[in-house]
């Protein structure tokens, strides 16, 4: 269990990692990054999944 902060906005999330907000948005479309919406869009990200792409982008780079 984590004792930290695990969700952000998409726009924390991106400033956090120096990434694209885009980018992130794309990856909740493709069920990679687990989300929370309201009203249809997308409040926040989870940072757990959002660390695992990261990496896995980063790596494929």
């Amino acid at each position: 269990m984590s004792l930290g902060k695990t969700w952000f906005t998409p726009k924390e999330a991106a400033s956090m990692f120096g990434i694209d907000e885009k980018l992130i948005l794309e990856w909740v479309e493709e069920g990679l990054v687990r989300c929370e919406r309201l009203e249809g869009k997308v409040a926040q990200v989870n940072l757990d999944d959002l660390k695992l792409e990261v990496e896995a982008f980063l790596k494929s780079s």
